[in-house]
């Protein structure tokens, strides 16, 4: 290994990047600490990663890659066994000829190649790519790779069972606690962090099972397993969340707490019977993730200043709106983030307690139990609270309460589902409140919908059509450049990674109160607010487009848009 360091060393040397003074003092440190020369050099910050690649390509005519831009060969991924990328530091992606393309973070260790060679019988092609990026790399293909392999076994199996078993179910205990289908969790619960799933789906038909997981808010089929295997898969899941696993016909809620690469995982498990058995939905929940900041949740300086304003009121209610998975919670819970202090008593009800927050009272609906918003609520009132935050307004009880709450000098948060803000006000008062309460206690409300960024490692710039000038309200003879998702490794193909929050602020004004006391309708309502600086949905998202943040593909999902 010591040629192998100063081989670095002399390459460092001779591209100019360190003085053979800085090497001799770095190899006596390498000698004291036993680390790799390159990770010593970086970490007293002498040179960074990237003047090492740059060298060692200069020098050896080793080429750097970027894995976040490829695309992956997963047969090449297959070759070689986790276990040797991990020690070594590297990852196959793909195939010249009969040569197998690997990525290392130090491809001078010719041990490290030796042992690929052997492995895999190929030839070895090294590149040079960052310690970061195969890291990532190496979690997100091979935990992928693990589901396949147990996937596998675990249909051999369940095919063995069922043909040498006709009085027996599949999924007796000790069956299910066989290697395979714990293995096929253990892994299916991995991969799906390692790819920032938000949902994974257990969909049984009539020969197979789909199994599917939620990307930055769309579905995506990652695994096709026999019908055979959901016995075993079902039961596995029950017995980890504390379910009746003989019963078949009623749907089941569970939970289980996990740990993933050192990660606290919690995982909400709904079960339901259909036609083919029973579907699993589970809903993977980060609690070690960090509460964001109001600053961090994409809005634009205007939107924060009109937020700023509406929580700065002592009482009252403030809503948030908006559908299933568009990021109600995380705004709700930077809001408490910013409003929480030692002299303040916040209390919460939510229905489950996504977050946990120091300094904050929350509290878990459990309807089994007869704790639900509505009761909740009412013992909280007797707490001497100042803040409350109640998950979701979902009845006429809830409502009243909270409403009440508003108007004696609590400040109340809680989300609603509606389409867009105005429409909340009139929600309200469906559910039975009277319009003079709503238009006393309310105090702002903020729609919000979640659209995808488009990826920048491999987003492609087009002319923008005269139909999509039109949508973006933009002169027909302006020369406009748009951008599309096209699909690269570092965006799993999708042509996206993360999404962006999208915005409409409505601060109430004395025209609302007197247009809600009047009866008006949400038209009158949203007119009011674009009158008063509302921006739109709609509006907030054309500007994403333009600043080639998003694309128009996202712009649809918000906006009724026809295809030209």
């Amino acid at each position: 290994m010591a040629t192998e360091k100063r081989r670095l060393g002399n390459i460092l040397v001779n591209a100019g990047k360190i003085t053979s003074y800085q090497l001799q003092e770095a190899l006596k440190a390498q000698k004291a600490l036993g680390k790799k020369l390159g990770e010593i050099l970086v970490d007293t910050k002498i040179i960074t990663e990237e003047d090492i690649i740059e060298a060692i390509e200069q020098q050896t005519g080793i080429k750097k890659v970027d894995l976040n831009i490829i695309n992956f060969d997963r047969k090449a991924i297959t070759l070689i066994p986790e276990n040797l990328c991990e020690k070594y530091i590297l990852i196959p992606f793909g195939f010249d000829n009969n040569k197998i393309k690997v990525a290392l973070a130090d491809p001078l260790n010719i041990f490290a190649i030796d042992d690929v060679a052997i492995s895999t019988g190929f030839e070895i092609e090294s590149f040079i790519a960052r310690t970061a990026d195969i890291k990532k790399f190496i979690g997100i293909y091979y935990s992928s790779q693990q589901v396949n392999n147990a996937a596998l076994q675990l249909e051999k199996e369940s095919i063995k069972l069922n043909r040498n078993s006709k009085t027996r179910a599949v999924e007796d205990i000790n069956e299910v606690n066989s290697a395979p289908a714990v293995k096929m969790i253990d892994y299916m619960f991995k991969n799906s962090v390692e790819l920032k799933a938000s949902d994974i789906h257990i969909e049984p038909f009539e020969y197979e099972i789909r199994i599917r997981y939620r990307i930055d808010g769309k579905l995506k089929t990652v695994n096709t397993l026999g019908i055979e295997s959901l016995g075993p898969l079902v039961t596995r899941i029950k017995i980890l969340a504390g379910l009746n696993i003989a019963e078949k016909r009623l749907p089941q809620d569970g939970r289980i707490m996990t740990n993933v690469d050192g990660k606290d995982i919690d995982l909400r498990v709904s079960i339901l019977p259909v036609v083919n058995g029973e579907k699993v939905v589970i809903r993977v929940l980060n609690t070690g993730a960090s509460v964001l900041r109001k600053s961090q949740l994409g809005m634009s300086e205007e939107n924060l200043k009109r937020l700023e304003r509406i929580i700065s009121n002592p009482h009252g209610i403030i809503l948030v709106t908006g559908p299933t998975g568009s990021g109600k919670s995380t705004t709700l819970y930077s809001i408490l983030k910013e409003l929480n202090d030692s002299d303040v008593n916040i209390i919460t009800v939510e229905d489950p307690v996504e977050f946990t927050m120091d300094g904050v009272n929350q509290v878990s609906v459990n309807e089994k139990a007869g704790l639900t918003f509505a009761s909740g609520l009412r013992s909280i009132l007797r707490q001497d609270p100042d803040i409350i935050m109640i998950g979701e307004i979902r009845d006429e009880e809830t409502a009243e309460i909270a409403t009440r709450a508003a108007i004696t000098g609590h400040l109340v948060l809680s989300t609603l589902h509606t389409n867009d803000a105005p429409s909340s006000i009139i929600r309200l008062v469906d559910m039975g409140i009277k319009p003079y309460l709503v238009s006393t206690s309310v105090m702002g409300v903020m729609a919000q919908r979640l659209v995808r960024r488009t990826c920048n490692k491999c987003k492609e710039a087009y002319e923008a059509s005269l139909y999509e000038k039109e949508i973006l309200e933009q002169d027909a003879d302006k020369h406009l450049m748009l951008y599309k998702a096209k699909g690269c490794g570092y965006c799993n193909e999708t042509g996206y990674i993360g999404r962006i929050g999208v915005y409409e602020i409505m601060e109430m004004t004395r025209e609302h109160r007197e247009a809600i006391n009047k009866g008006g309708n949400s038209d009158v309502i949203r007119d009011i607010s674009v009158a008063n600086g509302m921006k739109t949905l709609e509006s907030e998202c054309k500007d994403l487009v333009l600043s080639g943040v998003t694309t128009m593909e996202e712009l649809s999902t918000i906006a009724m848009i026809k295809k030209a």
